[in-house]
């Protein structure tokens, strides 16, 4: 793909892209004194240099400086906001004495949500808000260098698993490639340990990445290549500069999950995990089995047809008997791994260009962290005072509801395009305290901005041209959609709840309009999904431009701003719950919504045997029901299926010792997962997940004292608990019944 970067006049937006446009930073970072390093890359030539940093706090009121022996320079900011004074210190170690003084004085830390001061915590975002400068201007993704590593490692006999500080279990293969194409292996059988990662670290370095990505990399292979290089006294330094890596234990919220992992840094580079990448991806998309490499790949389609899989306990097996295999395997790894973060990876590269983080902060920060850190940067740039947190308070959400239950033929559904950030903009829904009119410009300037960037996807020439706009469009939406999340975040300095509260209910009003419309036009109303509606036309729409007719009707009603789309078009829908159902589109292909129904504590047995049960379900054939019951029942008895179809992954939410303690004091039931932790030679961490299935010959046994690791399962001899899973499909069966009579 050879394309040069093609500046579009949003780029001159100062408020979103920030105020200085220097190109090409790849990197900035802290020396951890008084300068920066900020790196650039043009082409293959990368170059730094050196600019001094002035850390800063904001207060509100220069009185808590009393005391304070240290050298240090005060501002006062324009209007009457909360935080008045910008304080500037001559190192980040004055800031942190600085930081002590206030809790003394004033016994606030900077946790604290009514301190007197605002701290920003990593010094890198600071030089960045201050500076107005943000990385990757000018440039496009292919421009950077990414290199993908992926390890794979021995596992001792009579051990379920790999463990870096046990002395057999050594790395076996080190796989490499880049995004040029690059690819190099290094071979246990070709060097000893030590040598490996000698090795490893000379062509990391000889590659000069921009970007380092991995599937699972923070939590398994920097984890483990970290544990082995400190038993050989290998230096990791990868940095550039020779720096070597870093790490501290960190968490990251995705969704309703906490993760807890050991966040690496490396000078000069960027970390990006893929296996997080899936995970954020399927918050909204919520259609992954599972978050292994293997999984998404095939879910994207990117799996080559000759792709060597080895099962997991085999690994040390291939190692010993048949290398080549394991080297064919761990190429494949990296490849997949390459092809995954350029298609999850590509928005967050694109909002780096926009927000004050580095491309590794990007990822791992929230949406409504992110918008907050463009309003603290653009006031101050302004020179403006800054309001502290409003008080956190509940407001209502989106209208859902069901009106019809059952199987609906030929369903229609429609969307209001962006509907709260289209409320906002059409009834001037912001909030009070943001005296610079900052969401209101942003908002209608990133609405403009996405529309203008569909324009030029839709005339653009090449393949690589469409990607680029794309990619641009989807980052403004997700922009776009976050600044209504952000009216009601907890801790934005201009978030607002009374008006949260007011679009909400006004998008309630407008939902609540478009079903009386469609019911005066003769059409049955299924499903309200906060912001679209399913529903059933009146029979005389019989073509494909009678749909978008009804449509347009519907929307010349709404006012003005708001705007509708036929948003798909489906020969039959299962409607179970709210925000739980089943749709069948004209390619005879079901989308399966709704944790009720698409559950991840279900086994895959079970989500393939609803699969095929809707399907005949919504082809009308409640016939073939029992004979499905049936055939996934023998196969069960006959002992047909790979463990895959039956063990179940869970995600240990919280550590081992937690855990044993709240059972010891009746504050929770024993689990399986975690009962399987204990006894195995593996040390787990929160957001580790571990996979068993269930043995015994009863349909009701506990399961905690019946299961075994997944690892343990014998093909030769299975022990698998038959009758328990045939209870588990007899249940799904009685379950959806009814609705086949």
């Amino acid at each position: 793909m050879d394309m040069k970067f093609k500046k579009v006049s949003f780029h001159e937006n100062e408020i979103l892209f920030g105020r200085d446009s220097t190109p090409f930073i790849t990197a900035v970072e802290f020396d951890g004194n008084n300068s920066v390093e900020i790196f650039f890359r043009k082409k293959d030539k990368v170059a730094s240099k050196k600019e001094v940093f002035k850390p800063f706090i904001l207060l509100e009121d220069t009185i808590h400086m009393e005391g304070w022996n240290g050298t240090y320079e005060a501002k006062r900011l324009n209007g009457d906001a909360y935080y008045k004074y910008l304080v500037f210190l001559e190192t980040w170690s004055d800031l942190q004495l600085l930081l002590k003084h206030f809790k003394k004085k004033t016994g606030a830390t900077p946790a604290s949500l009514s301190a007197p001061f605002l701290f920003l915590n990593d010094p890198v975002h600071q030089y960045l808000v201050f500076s107005g400068q943000t990385l990757f201007k000018e440039m496009l993704y292919i421009d950077l260098v990414r290199l993908q590593l992926d390890i794979e490692t021995y596992c001792a006999e009579g051990y379920e698993f790999s463990n870096p500080y046990r002395d057999e279990d050594r790395i076996t293969l080190i796989s490499l490639s880049d995004s040029s194409g690059w690819e190099y292996v290094i071979s246990g059988k070709e060097y000893g340990e030590k040598e490996m990662l000698e090795v490893m670290v000379e062509q990391i370095n000889l590659r000069d990445p921009d970007v380092i990505e991995g599937h699972n990399i923070f939590n398994f292979d920097l984890t483990y290549i970290s544990a082995r290089a400190r038993r050989y006294k290998v230096p990791l330094a990868i940095g550039r500069n020779k720096q070597v890596l870093k790490s501290h234990q960190s968490r990251l919220n995705i969704a309703e999950r906490t993760i807890s992992y050991k966040k690496f840094e490396i000078y000069g580079r960027h970390i990006v995990d893929t296996y997080l990448l899936a995970q954020m991806y399927d918050v909204t998309a919520r259609n992954l089995e599972s978050y292994g490499l293997k999984n998404v790949a095939r879910h994207f389609n990117l799996a080559s047809p000759d792709r060597t899989y080895i099962d997991p306990d085999r690994l040390s097996w291939y190692f010993d008997n048949k290398p080549d295999e394991l080297l064919k395997y761990g190429l494949d790894d990296v490849r997949e791994t390459r092809a995954i973060s350029e298609i999850l990876g590509q928005s967050f590269y694109y909002q780096t260009q926009i927000f004050p983080y580095s491309f590794q902060n990007t990822i791992i920060r929230g949406n409504a962290t992110k918008i907050n850190s463009l309003f603290i940067r653009e006031y101050i740039s302004s020179g403006h005072s800054i309001p502290r947190t409003s008080q956190s308070r509940e407001y209502s959400g989106g209208y859902t509801d069901m009106f019809l239950q059952g199987v609906i033929n030929r369903v229609l559904y429609c969307d209001v395009q962006s509907l709260y950030p289209s409320i906002m903009l059409t009834f001037k829904y912001f909030p009070k305290v943001d005296e610079l009119n900052i969401f209101h410009s942003l908002l209608g300037d990133l609405k403009d901005f996405r529309l203008k960037t569909k324009e030029m996807m839709s005339t653009a020439e090449t393949k690589s041209e469409k990607m680029y706009f794309d990619a641009l469009q989807s980052t403004f939406k997700i922009l776009i959609n976050s600044f209504y999340g952000y009216l009601g975040f907890a801790y934005g300095h201009f978030s607002d709840f009374e008006e949260a509260n007011k679009v909400t209910a006004k998008g309630r009003e407008i939902i609540k309009s478009m079903i009386e419309w469609l019911e005066d036009n003769d059409c049955k109303v299924i499903e309200i999904d906060t912001d679209g509606i399913y529903f059933v036309p009146p029979g005389r729409v019989k073509q494909e431009e009678d749909e978008e007719e009804i449509i347009n009707e519907l929307s010349s009603a709404l006012p003005e701003g708001i705007n509708l789309e036929l948003a798909g078009r489906y020969k039959a829908m299962f409607s179970y719950k709210i925000k739980n159902y089943v749709l069948l589109d004209y390619d005879d292909k079901i989308i399966i919504k709704g944790s009720g129904l698409r559950s991840r504590g279900l086994e895959l047995f079970q989500r393939r045997f609803m699969e095929e049960m809707f399907l005949h379900l919504l082809k009308g054939e409640g016939e073939k029901m029992d004979g499905l019951l049936d055939k996934y029942e023998k196969e069960l008895t006959d002992h047909k299926w790979d463990k895959k179809m039956f063990i179940k992954k869970e995600t240990l939410k919280e550590s081992l010792a937690t855990y044993s303690e709240k059972v010891s004091k009746k504050k929770r039931s024993a689990a399986a997962a975690y009962e399987l932790a204990l006894k195995s030679e593996r040390s787990y961490q929160p957001g580790d997940q571990v996979s068993y299935y269930v043995i015994g010959d009863k349909s009701r046994v506990r399961v905690f004292d019946n299961c075994k690791l997944a690892s343990q399962w014998d093909r030769e001899e299975p022990d698998e608990n038959v009758e328990y899973y045939k209870k588990k499909l007899k249940t799904l069966y009685d379950k959806f019944k009814p609705f086949f009579e």
